[in-house]
């Protein structure tokens, strides 16, 4: 996996967009397996496997990383396995588009904490994205709201989406891709393991489930997170923010394709609104210097 050329940050704008429909087929399948599992046997059981089959193909990866990588992967390990658990078991509480919309809220927090925590110049461009993106979200999703106990733990994950989101920017690099993409799974295995333990683990009760496990496990996993680590070692994080906030648009998508739900006019409404956020980050002024427009957003990594 690596880094350079005209084309690799358009390439790593294509494969956030991937990790955005792999996560939003995610959402009718993870509805059923919560039928029967609860969602910290879920998420254990999930990053679990997906842990297993990264850490078989990728171990050479993970003994290639530095001390320094090591740490920084753990701790976002850790802030991914948190606000994982945080948002499944908020789900319980709050009904799935209103969780959808409050976790999307991501799009907003990241450049607000990359300028709180970073001290980031954010564009007006960018800005105006990150609002586009967030009504598109809300027109989508919302259908009235009441802050309970589901929705603010839901805001504390997206939140801490936002600060992942941010760290993996700044700290991610091709040559580690892969190797952090394993430690991002083992440590949210780790975590959902250890909640799990006072009510037992359980799994799924019929091949079916399986099969829906393990696309969630490897696919929407695994294979996702190795995508937007590298992703993220080339193009900024409030780039990446509005990119994935597509995410309910395509889970939007797959549940009108697959599960017959119906084609209303949020979603037409809100997907639209969503792929205008991504034009007007996206059209930037382009010079012979600057062919590709990034000058105007900041780079954390590094």
């Amino acid at each position: 996996m690596a880094g350079g050329g005209l084309g690799t940050p358009l390439i790593a704008m294509a494969s956030l967009l991937f990790v955005a429909a792999i996560w939003g087929s995610s959402y009718p399948l993870t509805k059923v397996l919560l039928d029967e599992l609860s969602a910290r046997q879920f998420l254990s059981l999930r990053f679990a496997i997906a842990a297993a089959v990264l850490l078989a193909a990728f171990w050479r990866h993970v003994r290639a990383l530095s001390r320094r990588a090591l740490a920084q992967s753990v701790a976002l390990g850790t802030l991914f396995g948190v606000a994982q658990l945080l948002q499944t078991v908020g789900l319980a509480y709050t009904p799935a588009t209103i969780s959808g919309f409050i976790t999307g809220l991501y799009v907003v927090f990241t450049p607000l904490c990359a300028y709180l925590l970073l001290g980031h110049r954010i564009t007006a461009r960018v800005w105006a994205g990150s609002v586009l993106a967030i009504i598109g979200l809300g027109i989508l999703a919302l259908r009235g709201v009441s802050l309970g106990f589901g929705e603010w733990i839901t805001l504390a994950s997206a939140l801490l989406f936002a600060v992942h989101i941010i760290a993996l920017g700044r700290w991610a690099t091709p040559r580690h891709a892969l190797g952090m993409a394993v430690v991002q799974m083992l440590m949210p295995a780790l975590i959902c393991g250890v909640a799990t333990l006072p009510e037992g683990f359980a799994v799924p009760s019929d091949g079916i489930g399986w099969l829906n496990l393990i696309y969630l496990a490897v696919l929407s996993g695994g294979v996702a997170m190795i995508l937007q680590t590298w992703a993220q070692s080339q193009i900024p994080a409030a780039r990446a923010a509005i990119v994935m906030a597509m995410e309910p648009a395509f889970a939007a998508a797959f549940a009108i394709s697959f599960f017959g739900e119906p084609l209303t006019w949020r979603v037409l409404v809100g997907g639209s609104v969503m792929l205008t956020a991504m034009f007007v980050v996206e059209t930037k002024r382009r010079t012979r210097d600057d062919p590709l427009g990034q000058a105007d957003l900041p780079r954390l990594a590094g």
